[in-house]
Parts: C-alpha cells; sequence; structure tokens
C-alpha cells in the first residue's frame, strides 16, 4: 500500500487535473484577448475626438457647434465622448464574442483529443472483450501503466479470462473423455444384442427382450450424442466455411422423406440459395431437428412440412411451419429447455430425447443467429431461424 494514496495518479485525479488546467488556461487566455482588445479599444491614438483651433474646439468625429453658449457645448462634447466609448464597447463585445468563439472551438478539439487519449485504455478493454467473443480466449489486455482505476479493471477483467480459459479448457476435456467413456459401452452393447438377435435359435421371448433393449440402446446413444452436440455447439464457431442453407435444408429433408412419407405427411416449400458462414454439419443438425420435429409432432391425416429457404434484410432465413396441435403461446419458451416437451418436462416417448430444439438454439447462437417459434393458426408452429450472411 502506497503511503499517500492520494497522490496515485488515478484516472479521477488525470481528468481533473485535464479539465480543470483546461478551464484555468482558457480563462487566462480569454482575460489576455480581453485587455487586449480593450487597450485597442479605448486607444485613441495622438490625436484626441476634438481639437482647439484658433481659439475655437473643432472635430473630425464629432458635430460640435460653431459658436453657442457654454452648457450647448459642453453637451455637444459629452454627447461626443459618450459616442465615442458606447463604439469601444460595442467594438469590444463583438471582438469578445468572436474570441470566446474561437476559444471554444479549440478548446473542445483539445479537451475531445486528450479525452480519447486518457480514455484509449477502454477501446483497448472493448477490443479485447470482442476477439474473447469470438472464442478467442487466449487474448490478454496486459495493460500498463499507473495503478489506477482502469489498470484495476484491466487486471480484473484478465483474471476473469484465466479463470473462464481454463473453466472451458476443462469443459474440452471432459466431452472428450465423455465422448468415448459413454459412446464405448453402448456400442459394445448394441453389438451384443445384434449377435443375439441374428441367432434364428432363440426363443421368441428373448427376441422381444433384445428388440426393446436394442431400442433402449439406440434411444441411449441418441441422448448421448445429442448431449455431446450440445456442449460443443454452446461455443462459437471458430472455423467458418460458406454453407448454401438451401442444401443444408434439402439434405435434412431427403434424411426425414422416408418417414414423412409412413407418416402421411407432405413435404413442400421453395428454396432460395443463400449462402451463411459456419460448419455445414451443425448448420445441417439444425435443419434436421427442426424437419423431424416437424414430422413427428404432426397431425393424423393431411398433415403438412413446409421448409423455406430465403435471405431478408442482410440475414439468412431458415422457416418451418407445419400443421399439428394447437400449441399455447405461453407453452413456446418450455418448447426450448433441455427435456422438455409439450405439457411434458421429461423424456418418456418415442419421438426423441428431448434436445433437438435445445440443440437447435445452441448450435444459432454459436453462429451468431436466433431462433424463434411462434403458434401457426389452426395448430402447428412456425420456427424461423436466422443466420448473419
Amino acid at each position: 500500500m502506497q503511503p499517500f494514496p492520494w497522490l496515485r495518479p488515478t484516472i479521477r485525479i488525470r481528468l481533473t487535473l485535464l479539465y480543470g488546467g483546461m478551464f484555468l488556461i482558457a480563462g487566462i487566455v480569454l482575460l489576455l484577448i480581453i485587455y487586449l482588445l480593450a487597450a485597442q479599444a479605448l486607444n485613441v491614438g495622438s490625436e484626441l475626438p476634438f481639437k482647439i483651433a484658433q481659439g475655437k474646439v473643432t472635430s473630425d468625429i464629432c458635430d460640435l457647434p460653431a459658436s453657442a453658449s457654454p452648457d450647448v457645448f459642453n453637451r455637444a462634447m459629452n454627447e461626443c465622448v459618450n459616442e465615442q466609448r458606447q463604439h469601444a464597447l460595442d467594438s469590444l463585445l463583438s471582438r469578445s464574442l468572436l474570441a470566446l468563439l474561437g476559444l471554444a472551438v479549440i478548446a473542445f478539439a483539445f479537451g475531445y483529443a486528450m479525452a480519447g487519449r486518457v480514455l484509449s485504455p477502454l477501446g483497448r478493454i472493448t477490443r479485447t472483450a470482442r476477439a474473447v467473443a469470438g472464442s478467442d480466449l487466449s487474448r490478454r489486455i496486459e495493460l500498463d501503466g499507473p495503478d489506477d482505476e482502469l489498470k484495476e479493471l484491466a487486471d480484473t477483467f484478465d483474471d476473469m479470462l484465466e479463470r473462464l480459459q481454463r473453466a472451458f479448457t476443462a469443459q474440452q476435456r471432459f466431452v472428450g473423455n465423455a465422448s468415448h467413456e459413454l459412446r464405448t459401452p453402448l456400442a459394445i452393447n448394441r453389438t451384443l444384442l445384434e449377435v443375439h438377435l441374428s441367432d434364428p435359435g432363440a426363443p421368441v421371448e428373448l427376441q422381444q427382450l433384445g428388440k426393446t433393449l436394442l431400442a433402449t440402446n439406440e434411444r441411449s446413444e441418441q441422448l448421448v450424442e445429442g448431449l455431446l452436440l450440445l456442449a460443443r455447439s454452446d461455443n462459437q464457431i471458430v472455423e467458418r466455411k460458406p454453407v448454401d442453407l438451401a442444401e443444408v435444408a434439402s439434405q435434412a429433408i431427403d434424411q426425414v422423406r422416408a418417414e414423412a412419407e409412413d407418416r402421411s405427411v407432405e413435404i413442400r416449400g421453395k428454396r432460395e440459395p443463400v449462402v451463411v458462414q459456419g460448419n455445414g454439419v451443425l448448420l445441417e443438425r439444425i435443419a434436421l431437428n427442426l424437419v423431424q420435429n416437424a414430422v413427428r409432432y404432426n397431425v393424423a391425416e393431411d398433415g403438412w412440412v413446409e421448409v423455406t429457404t430465403e435471405a431478408q434484410h442482410g440475414q439468412a432465413v431458415l422457416i418451418v411451419s407445419n400443421t399439428g396441435p394447437v400449441v399455447p403461446a405461453y407453452e413456446i419458451d418450455n418448447l426450448f429447455e433441455p427435456f422438455r416437451r409439450l405439457r411434458t418436462e421429461r423424456t418418456g416417448s418415442d419421438k426423441g430425447v428431448g434436445l433437438g430444439l435445445s440443440i437447435v438454439r445452441s448450435v444459432a447462437r454459436a453462429h451468431g443467429g436466433h431462433i424463434y417459434a411462434q403458434p401457426r393458426e389452426g395448430g402447428g408452429l412456425v420456427m424461423r431461424v436466422t443466420l448473419p450472411i
């Protein structure tokens, strides 16, 4: 701790000295200008506004009577002197205003430059924060200079980034380990079940049990894949490539087309080419999850799903709308929560694992986009995903 903390050149003290000094300097300069203008205005030179010639008072400036009584003559001289004084004051006022205007312009320009110099560390902090927002957690401010409020803020921000980097590194390590530890036993279980089911001499009860266990195992695999994808997609996408959103939507439709035909659901819509910068696999997951949900949560007869892609207001837009049950507006937010479905909180159906829309929202945010959902008249939903081009 410093012995004289009040002598520490903090940003508050520096700003106080800066603007107080500017005000003092501006006042001194303005006072000097007014003094010089007043001296110039009151300087009549070597000649007075009137003079005595041959016993008479004459003037080239004032209109003095040639012959008049002393009272009339004195009144005329007073009017002449007052007129000259008023002229000097008017000249002083106009010139002082011009000087004040010029000085104000200079003061504002100088203050703007000095304020930018004093507050430049804030710009450095902002640029670092913007770089960190792009998932570059290795960036640090490392602000040097006096130990003031801005340096304390920068050091605190650096400490926070260090902790965040360690946390994200640990998370990535955990995701990698979990990916191996969870997938391997599930894959072994699936293989064993498929081997037993391929035995033609197995009893019917054993085959039925094997199919049930295989479906449960497949569901667990889907859940693990969804959780891992959700964990990976929570971060920003560092490596981006051009991806045609229409092509991604078409590939998703091709994967769901057979299921849609089994459920008598028509898939339609016009898909215009629109290119975005991102990860093609994750963007395909957005389209696939939305189209799958639209097909699975549909009506029993004459159902349809409309998938469109287009560019609007400088953004790429993917719209998936469908017929289906009526969805209350207050239930919309719950649909994007993990393991939440309409009117139920836990997974318990054969339609999915309850992570589809959560993954869609996470992937859209990782690409700098958003997803909006709204109920459709007559039942169903309209899902609208916007991504920057």
